[in-house]
């Protein structure tokens, strides 16, 4: 995902960029070879013990043996499909990348729920190298997919499909891709996965998965560990009985989707942010436990929806930052002054990925000084709405 777009500092009103996590042309798509060409397809469409952690981030697995760098298989079937497979606790989307005779065409974004698989390739594809980018979806808040390919290509906010990915135009930006070498499946077909450091299995990263969601929807469902129990199951049951939905749904291919449009609706308890602007929005929570308080961001807020941060535990006092920006990260300005919705508690943010419980000297730490404002949750729950003033 994306770290872009870029913040300076300051206080409360007047407040530059923020950086978008969010992942999200030189060359004529005639210099593609037609199979490259028609191969791109459209973008979207507690067991008792726990187990061991080495990690609370995430990576992409994608380290996988092959004999050849290429992804040119002579002995592969007439028809070969490649696929990605998602055995991490994240809904993410994904996009490709092909190198084929000097030129690079990009495509995305396609959706990959956990423990599922997607076709991003069909049928023979003769390029010199596949790359791909991996991104979060927005509710999840800061991206925790590493981005540390050293391929920079062009991508697009929404699905899109770029010949000559190097050299972007307006409404593009940059993203690091990694080299992938699939493997041959039982089925013929080759595939790439997508992997935490947990190391789930298709079953563990589903419920994981759901974990994630529900405790994003503010409902008790952590630790997030893939191991099912009590404690899971009755946050499911309370999650299913507030939306009238049957058991059934767990097991539905549309699972997912469900929560997914669950977390960016009000809640009537914890914070809400709702984005009633045309514009993207980007956000960042801080709360305070009576001993410290700890600032994290950035959030994507995309027009029309709303969003739970993942707020844990009983903070004594939560407070709240976001800016809007257009599709190129750049700040949105109305009368020149930059349309944010913040107060006047200074707080560290700083341009890309953060969380920090350190809020003093802020710049000496390599952080930028926002106004946050206080956001009052005696009632238990609170939206807040961004709009156009």
């Amino acid at each position: 995902m994306s770290e872009t777009p870029r913040r300076k500092n300051v206080m409360a009103g007047p407040v530059p960029a923020i950086h978008d996590l969010s992942r999200g042309t030189g060359v004529d798509a005639r210099d593609l070879s037609a199979e490259t060409r028609s191969a791109l397809l459209p973008g979207h469409d507690e067991r008792w013990t726990l187990r061991r952690r080495r990690s609370a981030f995430t990576r992409l697995l994608m380290t996988l043996p092959a004999a050849a760098v290429s992804f040119v298989f002579s002995s592969a079937p007439a028809i070969a499909d490649l696929k990605i497979c998602n055995r991490m606790s994240y809904v993410v989307e994904a996009a490709i990348g092909i190198d084929d005779k000097a030129a690079t065409a990009t495509r995305g974004w396609f959706r990959i729920d956990p423990a599922t698989c997607r076709v991003v390739v069909q049928g023979t594809l003769t390029a010199d190298r596949i790359l791909l980018n991996a991104r979060a979806l927005g509710v999840y808040g800061a991206s925790p997919i590493p981005q540390n390919g050293s391929d920079m290509l062009c991508v697009a906010q929404d699905n899109f499909v770029i010949a000559a990915a190097r050299q972007c135009r307006s409404g593009q930006t940059q993203a690091a891709f990694t080299q992938i070498t699939p493997t041959r499946g039982d089925d013929g077909n080759f595939v790439a996965y997508l992997a935490e450091d947990s190391e789930y299995d298709d079953e563990q990263a589903r419920l994981a998965g759901i974990q994630r969601l529900l405790v994003i929807a503010g409902y008790d469902a952590a630790p997030i560990d893939g191991v099912d129990g009590p404690k899971t199951q009755g946050a499911l049951a309370a999650f299913l009985k507030s939306r009238g939905l049957s058991s059934d749904v767990v097991q539905s291919q549309s699972f997912f989707k469900t929560m997914v449009d669950a977390v960016q609706t009000p809640s009537a308890s914890g914070l809400t942010w709702c984005n009633d602007t045309p514009h993207k929005v980007m956000a960042a929570v801080a709360t305070d436990d009576g001993k410290s308080v700890t600032s994290r961001g950035w959030y994507r807020i995309d027009p029309k929806t709303c969003l739970h941060p993942d707020v844990t535990g009983q903070p004594k006092q939560i407070f709240s930052f976001a800016e809007a920006v257009d599709a190129d990260n750049r700040t949105i300005k109305l009368k020149d002054r930059p349309l944010n919705w913040g107060g006047d508690r200074p707080l560290c943010t700083r341009e890309s990925k953060f969380e920090t419980n350190e809020q003093n000297d802020c710049p000496a730490r390599g952080f930028a000084a926002t106004g946050f404002a206080a956001v009052d949750m005696s009632s238990g729950g609170k939206t807040l709405r961004f709009a156009m003033p």
